[in-house]
């Protein structure tokens, strides 16, 4: 048996309950159902005998244990199940995955389509069902978005399929959650919860899980997803809260992408030049320009300085371009040390110039689709490249280049873009051969690819701790979902949507994109994503927001930023003086308190564009509440929900009492539209 404070496991291995999740404070639990295979055509329960706990249990380096069980699956002989659990004290949460190894037996498709259950859950007691969709790309802001989603009777009855990746269960007893680790864009499922009219929940393979014909052996087992449950005896804003904890704390080993750092970017001011300059992308690429950024984003409060594309001489070998930075950017990484700051690079991962050592050592790995080769194209002004596929051993060669690179260069954080979803459906990549469709080997290498991605991140955290990962999700079609979350960060929004999105021509000067601005509207756009907060921290949604003057501006695009987005970018040099100490200032309350931020669970009022209130205060008061309003002129009064501490720091237009009971009641007023900021306890 498994034993925390909160709940106890135990391996049944039958063939209605694989095992049983039972809480502490009593109650009856929940009973998981095992997964059942397609072997060979015939269907295998996964009822286990000789089940054992292999090894004591394993301590992680977040604080959580792994414990892993075996057992030999009844009436097929050679067929073995391995379960891992990795469960933690304080959270109701475990995170486990299966492994279901062989001696020559092969996974077969005799439906069509991957015929694998992974779990079932019986609902009969959980009236209220809420699919929570994680990967919804919504044109209209030109970002990916979270919706929640009641299922109701009727759904059980017409017996449909829930995407998910995550499910809520609520009842009189109590609340549920399951969830599966893998990303994909809305409703293109690889994964997905199947309702039936007896309200259970079974959550099965739809494709790409295995390959029709794949071997089974001791060293090549099949590999689930891993999966997410827990069961509360509150109610769903427990629920939200607790699993919200669980994906800062325990999701992955190496907790770095959770810090609320303060991020700038480069990657803005190049577009500028570019479009409003006259100049190139790569114009801004030297000591002298990014020297001096660098001066300005320490006083800002800047902690993370990520140089965008065009730093490197090549894709593939990712060496510093000599030709632009002659010092091999000594000057800039002895400036960011001496400031304390960390360094930052673009790549792109499945991209290689055709010069490239790694692409002439790795040009079998060439994506293909349909038997053709993608041709290869410049990449941001550098040399012609070709995309690689990265569920081939070119993706352990990549993280052996970022190895290097964090280890030479002192970089701390990485910044992905350029990878889709789709893309190679070439046999011998590991994703299936000639036996095997060329829609088969597709699908195989679009549900691998988000796991390849979170594998690449592991090995390089596990050689280089503390380095963060970002992967740009700033288009549809790129492995959104709880996987990469498993060890990375999102990038969220860059500009927001293109004139295309709306239908408009666009402008003579080629900007393609919308909100570039100064002003309210822009951060609209950032901050309507927010939503992410109830399930998932903001902290793990990088979004920048623009430092222009004026300073009403500047207040509204930092009251955006501390919930969450924690980012910046924009023409740093251009910022007045009198910008850069209000931001400066604003940022240094924020670090104060942001811890408190981060874990703070959202309490939302109003909404985005309108007038809109955010609580983010800890159990001990401390943290921020800010109010927006597009209201010319007026005054809103605001009372916090949780308590809060007496030492605070408001923005003009702001007063601030407390009730009897300690709460705040905030009065702001505005004589134009903008933001106001109180910071408890900073």
């Amino acid at each position: 048996m498994i034993e925390t404070s909160l709940f106890n496991i135990t391996v049944v291995g039958n063939t209605d309950v694989l095992w049983h999740y039972s809480p502490v404070e009593g109650g009856d639990g929940v009973l998981v159902a095992p997964p059942v295979f397609e072997i060979d055509g015939e269907e295998v329960v996964a009822e286990l005998r000789n089940i054992l706990m292999k090894d004591a249990p394993r301590e992680l380096p977040n604080g959580a244990r792994e414990y892993c069980y075996h057992g030999d699956i009844v009436g097929a002989v050679g067929l073995h199940l391995e379960l891992l659990f990795r469960v933690a004290d304080d959270s109701p949460l475990v995170r486990f995955r299966y492994r279901l190894f062989g001696s020559g037996q092969r996974m077969t498709m005799s439906v069509g389509m991957n015929n694998l259950r992974y779990f079932s859950l019986a609902a009969a007691e959980f009236p209220m069902v809420t699919e929570v969709r994680l990967s919804e790309f919504n044109e209209q802001l030109h970002s990916y978005t979270m919706t929640e989603t009641p299922l109701e009777e009727r759904h059980f009855s017409a017996e449909i399929a829930a995407m998910g990746p995550l499910l809520a269960f609520t009842g009189t007893a109590g609340s549920m959650v399951a969830a599966y680790e893998h990303g994909s864009t809305y409703p293109d499922a690889f994964l997905e919860f199947r309702l039936n009219a007896a309200r259970v929940v079974t959550l099965a393979a739809v494709k790409g899980n295995y390959l029709n014909g794949q071997q089974l052996s001791d060293e090549t087992p099949f590999n689930s997803p891993w999966f997410h449950f827990a069961y509360i005896p509150g109610n769903m804003t427990e629920l939200t809260s607790v699993y919200r904890d669980f994906i800062l704390r325990y999701q992955a080993l190496d907790n770095s992408s959770r810090q609320p750092y303060i991020f700038y970017n480069t990657w803005n001011y190049q577009e500028r030049n570019k479009h409003w300059n006259g100049q190139t992308y790569l114009a801004s690429m030297n000591n002298e320009r990014l020297l001096a950024e660098i001066d300005v984003a320490y006083k800002l409060g800047i902690e993370v300085f990520v140089i965008d594309t065009g730093w490197y001489d090549k894709t593939g070998d990712y060496r510093v371009d000599l030709r632009r930075f002659p010092d091999g950017m000594a000057a800039i990484r002895a400036k960011l040390t001496g400031y304390g700051m960390k360094l930052g690079l673009w790549f792109s991962p499945p991209m290689a110039a055709l010069s490239s050592e790694i692409y002439q050592q790795h040009a079998d790995c060439v994506n293909t689709y349909r038997g053709v080769q993608y041709g290869a194209h410049s990449v941001w002004e550098t040399d012609a490249a070709q995309a690689l596929c990265l569920v081939t051993r070119f993706g352990d060669a990549f993280a052996d280049e970022l190895i290097r690179v964090a280890q030479e260069l002192g970089v701390s954080y990485f910044k992905w873009d350029g990878v889709g979803q789709y893309g190679c459906d070439q046999p011998g990549h590991g994703h299936g051969d000639e036996s095997n469709t060329p829609e088969e080997r597709e699908h195989s290498y679009s549900y691998q690819l988000p796991l390849a991605l979170t594998h690449i991140v592991e090995r390089v955290s596990a050689a280089c701790p503390e380095v963060i990962v970002d992967f740009d999700a700033t288009e549809s079609m790129r492995c959104m979902g709880l996987s990469f979350l498993a060890a990375g960060k999102y990038f969220l929004i860059n500009n927001g949507p293109y004139f295309g999105n709306y239908n408009l021509p666009t402008p003579k000067d080629g900007y393609s994109n919308i909100f570039v601005h100064p002003g309210q509207a822009r951060p609209w756009i950032c901050r309507a994503p927010i939503s992410y907060d109830k399930w998932l921290p903001s902290v793990l949604f990088l979004t920048h927001y623009l430092p222009d003057d004026p300073a009403s501006s500047q207040q509204v695009n930092v009251a955006s930023l501390i919930l969450g987005g924690n980012g910046i970018w924009g023409d740093l040099l251009t910022i007045s003086p009198e910008g850069v100490a209000l931001i400066g200032k604003l940022l240094g309350h924020y670090r104060r308190v942001r811890d408190d931020i981060t874990i703070a669970t959202p309490r939302v009022t109003g909404h985005v564009g309108a007038y809109e209130v955010h609580e983010k205060l800890s159990s001990e008061g401390r943290g921020a509440v800010v109010l927006f309003s597009t209201a010319h002129y007026g005054s809103y009064t605001f009372v916090t929900e949780r308590l809060a501490a007496r030492d605070y720091h408001a923005t003009e237009g702001v007063t601030v009492t407390h009730d009897k009971r300690g709460r705040a009641i905030i009065k702001a007023t505005f004589t134009a539209p903008g933001a106001a900021i109180v910071f408890f306890g900073a």
